[in-house]
């Protein structure tokens, strides 16, 4: 087995390996990784973080020993907690990165960082909404995992991480998780909200707040009205969203 490390601040990982293929995700400064297929000018690979799989160009990670991954795999993380920050490289260049980033590996490459961090803790729903507030504006961008553009359950799994709780990368598989609540009155801020399409199949998710609002990614991280049958966009005065499930799990 092969492994790597993202040593940019953010890289594509693609459905297919060419450039014109499928944005699935995206990998941020300082995550780990297991090569599971090689072509020419493309890996696949498999994040160690949530197991997600995609493709990424050759030219867009760093070779690490087994050693050096058991080593990183090992270790607490600590990710970087401001929207942006940097990471000092060994010639005295400034890395840019942004918020999530894995700055627990930073030795891994040579490199230092002395920003903000914040670290894997017990999961802290207050923290949730804190951290969910930071990407309020940010585009929506389907696979995208940032404050430059994210998708809906991107933003789940970005907040989430920040808080020191593990999730999935994508809608349908994080709302496998937690306990079931049968009413919105059962809620809590930083419970996640799961909606269905026409076919019954789970395709988005948004974190709930206080007073029966939710953050969510909808063209923009917004906050909307939810109510038992859905998201009410207050813009276009309609619902936009079919609620299915409401799931607790911090």
């Amino acid at each position: 087995m092969k492994y790597g490390i993202c040593h940019l601040s953010i890289v594509p990982m693609r459905a297919n390996p060419e450039d014109t293929s499928e944005l699935v995700s995206q990998l941020l400064y300082g995550e780990i990784f297991k090569i599971i297929d090689q072509r020419k000018k493309w890996v696949k690979i498999r994040c160690s973080a949530d197991d997600y799989s995609g493709w990424i160009d050759r030219k867009q990670y760093k070779p690490i020993s087994t050693e050096q991954y058991n080593k990183a795999l090992g270790r607490t993380p600590a990710y970087s907690g401001d929207l942006v920050d940097y990471a000092s490289t060994a010639n005295g260049m400034l890395k840019p990165i942004v918020v999530g980033s894995s700055v627990h590996n930073c030795d891994v490459l040579g490199d230092v960082f002395e920003g903000q961090k914040r670290l894997h803790s017990d999961g802290d729903a207050e923290l949730v909404i804190e951290q969910a507030l930071l990407y309020l504006g940010t585009p929506y961008l389907w696979g995208g995992k940032t404050p430059f553009g994210i998708d809906c359950s991107g933003l789940t799994q970005m907040v989430y991480r920040l808080s020191g709780t593990s999730i999935p990368r994508d809608a349908k598989d994080q709302a496998l998780l937690g306990e079931t609540l049968s009413f919105i009155e059962e809620s809590t801020p930083g419970d996640l909200a799961f909606f269905d399409n026409t076919e019954g199949k789970i395709t988005h998710v948004g974190l709930i707040m206080q007073d029966n609002y939710i953050l969510h990614a909808h063209g923009e991280v917004r906050i909307d009205r939810l109510d038992q049958t859905g998201i009410f966009n207050t813009d276009q005065n309609t619902h936009t969203h079919k609620l299915r499930v409401i799931k607790k799990i911090l």
